[in-house]
């Protein structure tokens, strides 16, 4: 049996919603970068409350979980760190979801995701910029080194396609300088 696919299991119903995301975290540094190992996939939305319910509708149990309405109503009311997950109850894989809210570098990001084609199947990808200034600021918050190497593979692999001048905005506004500099940079390089 072939390995679960999580573009066709997570990200296809997703599509069928017309609700604007973006693929971030592990999967976008994949994208971006090269292979490694990651469990799920992290997904940005710009949900507003009432379309909870045809967020819910693309997964159906019980061949996936997903959180209570009312749950998904809430966390997109949030003006800040909205957050649910949704499971495929039969591959274990799991998006975790994250809110737009008024996040200003979500906001900007959302306006240039990109729409990528992996494995038949069509999906809105978090722009390099985005995806490296998160993974600072969870480096700043956890320590972890696999943040420090998704971003060195990033820009080895797609350094090319960085929009430096906005790459070094975000990190001024972002207070993100000392861990830019953890991987040897100054904010404008």
């Amino acid at each position: 049996m072939p390995a679960p696919d999580v573009h066709t299991r997570l990200l296809q119903p997703l599509n069928t919603t017309r609700i604007a995301y973006m693929v971030t975290g592990g999967l976008a540094a994949i994208i971006y970068g090269e292979p490694r190992l990651t469990n799920d996939v992290d997904i940005v939305l710009r949900l507003e409350p009432e379309a909870a319910e045809r967020l819910i509708a693309a997964y159906p149990a019980p061949a996936y979980y997903t959180p209570p309405l009312e749950v998904v109503r809430t966390e997109a009311e949030r003006t800040a760190h909205g957050h649910f997950n949704i499971l495929d109850i039969e591959t274990s894989l799991r998006a975790d979801v994250y809110c737009l809210g008024g996040d200003p570098l979500g906001s900007w990001a959302m306006e240039r995701r990109r729409g990528i084609s992996i494995a038949g199947a069509n999906i809105w990808v978090a722009p390099i910029e985005y995806v490296i200034l998160r993974k600072l600021e969870y480096y700043r918050m956890a320590s972890s080194d696999r943040h420090l190497n998704d971003i060195a593979a990033m820009r080895r692999i797609s350094g090319a396609t960085i929009d430096r001048a906005a790459l070094a905005r975000w990190i001024e506004q972002l207070g993100l300088e000392p861990e830019w500099r953890m991987i040897g940079q100054e904010p404008n390089a």
